[in-house]
């Protein structure tokens, strides 16, 4: 009988501890203040690219660590549990950098993914509209060729980091020929681009990566600027879930770590509070067992993840999305139920800015809501997994 280890690999732990020194030294007061002030989490983000954790996932010739989406999940889900979590390490390594490393030419992977792997250069990700969600059937931004350049109109909504962004991945739909059908592909587009501006869209949590809505009038590109082959059987579709898998890893893995950084400033409280006699407050099972269950769903979601990664990092496409969609909604769940469950055990206190947790409340919905709804999760799953009658 085969053996399966569930242990990571060693290279990994000490990716694991190696990251959560660096992200411990700047942790929640330091992401906090930037986003009070309007600040961005620069320092932080170029330190994590100088020693190398922002691309783990990127191959060696291109100034990565040579890794996969295991490696550069893991670096994610620690600063989040150090209370550092960085959102576009789900979109600039993750999304644009597995694109552009599996789909693009030698070119255009020398150009943008050794600074991608760096952290000098940050590319933001642009699908979601208005009318259609993430639903890439229904996206009406158009790029149409003229001559040997590319001309792009539309809009994007909650695209995240555009203001800290040199360029943005976007989803268009390109007319196709034959059949006069539109279908996507994928365009780099320089955010000083003439025609290229965006919105910003006031958010109720406080967080340092700022959601925008784009408009693109007439956004005239070269050429090269189209990553991927527009012609292929599938209309593209494959090079864009290239991409989306790893955004819900990634998403997943981040949920995981506010979880875990929730949950250990719960534990910490109860095995210090004092209320009753000289016993803590962790001693009695109304506060315990609430910590316990989440401690239990963490592991469940970290495990979820975890295979979905490997089953990537294989080249299993199918496989990887059907548990990339699990990991993503036990994790979203899990991040949620871990902050109530931390502020309750904190009482009045877990609503106070001191301790840190009030605004975990509304940042951990977004693993629930984005990239995919869980709604839209358990009809893939319902449909996938069980073949159960399309819902939608």
């Amino acid at each position: 009988m085969s053996t399966i280890d569930f242990t990571e690999p060693e290279e990994r732990v000490a990716l694991r501890e190696a990251v959560a020194r660096l992200a411990g030294k700047y942790g929640r007061e330091y992401i906090e203040k930037q986003a009070r002030e309007g600040g961005k989490t620069t320092d932080l983000w170029l330190e994590m690219g100088r020693n190398g954790f922002l691309g783990v996932n990127i191959p060696e010739e291109y100034g990565g660590g040579g890794g996969g989406m295991a490696d550069l999940a893991a670096v994610l889900e620690e600063a989040a549990t150090a209370g550092a979590p960085l959102l576009m390490m789900v979109v600039s390594p993750a999304i644009c950098g597995s694109i552009i490393t599996r789909c693009g030419t030698d070119e255009q992977r020398r150009r943008w993914l050794p600074a991608i792997a760096d952290g000098s250069l940050l590319m933001a990700f642009g699908i979601t509209e208005s009318d259609a969600g993430s639903n890439s059937h229904e996206i009406t931004t158009t790029a149409t060729r003229d001559g040997d350049e590319w001309v792009l109109s539309g809009q994007k909504t909650f695209i995240s980091g555009v203001d800290e962004a040199q360029a943005v991945l976007i989803v268009a739909r390109t007319a196709d020929a034959r059949t006069g059908k539109l279908k996507p592909a994928l365009f780099v587009v320089p955010t000083d681009a003439p025609g290229f501006s965006r919105q910003l869209i006031p958010m109720a949590w406080q967080a340092p990566e700022k959601q925008f809505t784009l408009f693109l009038d007439d956004v005239r590109l070269p050429t090269d600027a189209l990553v991927g082959d527009p012609d292929s059987a599938d209309g593209g579709l494959w090079q864009l879930f290239v991409g989306l898998n790893p955004e819900r890893i990634m998403g997943a893995a981040l949920s995981c770590g506010l979880a875990r950084y929730a949950l250990g400033k719960a534990v910490d409280y109860a095995r210090t509070r004092t209320v009753w006699k000289d016993q803590p407050i962790g001693a009695h099972q109304g506060i315990a067992h609430p910590l316990a269950k989440v401690k239990i769903e963490i592991e469940q979601a970290r495990l979820l993840w975890q295979k979905a990664a490997a089953l990537y990092d294989a080249g299993d496409d199918f496989a990887a999305g059907e548990y990339a969609n699990m990991a993503k909604y036990a994790g979203g769940e899990v991040s949620c139920n871990a902050t109530d469950v931390a502020v309750h055990t904190h009482g009045g206190n877990g609503l106070t800015v001191e301790y840190g947790l009030a605004n975990q409340l509304v940042a951990a919905r977004l693993g629930r809501i984005a990239p995919v709804s869980r709604e839209m999760i358990l009809n893939f799953v319902a449909m996938h997994s069980l073949g159960l009658p399309k819902s939608y």
